[in-house]
């Protein structure tokens, strides 16, 4: 196991560092830079050229990026261009919110679809599964975007009532956190139930059809012993599989509900480094995304030895 660790581990590194190299020179193929903004915006009479060498950006890319990725490595993630603040303190401030977000999407969308999965796999070919189902053909079809929308406006124009749209962080009033925080964490998890619930049927319709399933009918177990102490074990590996791979879908949601709900995490902050050409926080939060997914997939990885104790690792 530890051997599996160890290559999984040096496989992540290559993978951070490719990443890190597309990012950096993906960002800068963007039309138009910081510069242009602040000379169109503030209108600066310094020249063009006085501001890049004053940002830095004068330098060859090979240069900044060597500065930037080797910064990483001592806990310097540089600069804002636009604002001169450190990136450090902006994504120690913003990435708590987003963690939060994150956390009680994927808590929602496990605990809600795995146990939807195993009604419909139970109720096969009942009235039942076809209403499950459709529910679930809906949640991956309808956007993200358009729910969190129709939840803040709707409301209010019926009703006179629209959710919190003022952050409060959880150490200061956990009550008041969680009333901002629970309603987008939800809308954010709705999309990743439809594709939970079907594949949580369709890998326990395909289990229950296994030689040791057909044994323990012919044993006369009992059918609850048969779906949920044989059957819902094996087919969860798949699943798991799926949650690990919907971790980039779950943090593309978080940039849209953060722009929604106004709240202060690194999906908004993302997006106004973009807005802005401030290459160095946009860069940094791609990569801390990227981390986030490979180290996701790799603790998933590490369950599957625990739902099955007969896999391995060599």
């Amino acid at each position: 196991m530890y051997r599996f660790v160890i290559r999984r581990l040096m496989l992540a590194a290559l993978t951070m560092l490719v990443v890190s190299v597309l990012t950096f020179f993906m960002l800068r193929l963007i039309p138009g830079d910081i510069v242009d903004l602040m000379l169109s915006d503030f209108g600066y009479a310094a020249d063009r050229d006085a501001i890049l060498r004053e940002l830095g950006l004068h330098r060859p890319f090979y240069v900044q990026f060597g500065e930037w990725f080797g910064g990483l490595f001592v806990g310097d993630l540089g600069q804002s261009l636009w604002t001169g603040n450190t990136v450090t303190h902006e994504l120690g401030r913003r990435y708590p919110v987003t963690l939060e977000l994150s956390i009680i999407a994927l808590v929602v969308s496990t605990v809600l679809s795995i146990p939807i999965g195993i009604i419909t796999a139970v109720r096969q070919d009942t009235w039942i599964d076809y209403a499950l189902r459709s529910v679930s053909i809906g949640l991956v079809a309808v956007p993200i975007l358009w729910i969190g929308t129709i939840v803040v406006t709707l409301p209010a124009l019926f009703f006179g009532w629209a959710p919190p749209l003022s952050y409060v962080p959880f150490t200061e009033d956990p009550i008041k956190n969680l009333s901002v925080m629970v309603l987008p964490g939800v809308i954010v998890g709705i999309p990743l139930m439809g594709g939970t619930i079907r594949m949580t049927r369709a890998m326990l319709l395909e289990v229950v059809r296994q030689d040791y399933i057909r044994t323990a009918w012919a044993k006369g177990l009992q059918p609850q012993t048969i779906w949920y102490r044989h059957a819902v074990r094996n087919a969860l590996i798949p699943v798991l599989s799926l949650i690990g791979l919907q971790i980039p879908f779950l943090l593309g949601g978080t940039v849209i509900i953060e722009q929604i709900f106004n709240l202060p995490g690194m999906g908004i902050y993302m997006l106004q480094s973009l807005q802005n050409r401030d290459y160095v926080p946009a860069q940094t939060i791609i990569l801390t995304f990227a981390a986030a997914t490979v180290l996701i997939n790799l603790i998933v990885d590490l369950l599957y030895g625990v739902l099955d104790p007969r896999i391995k690792y060599t």
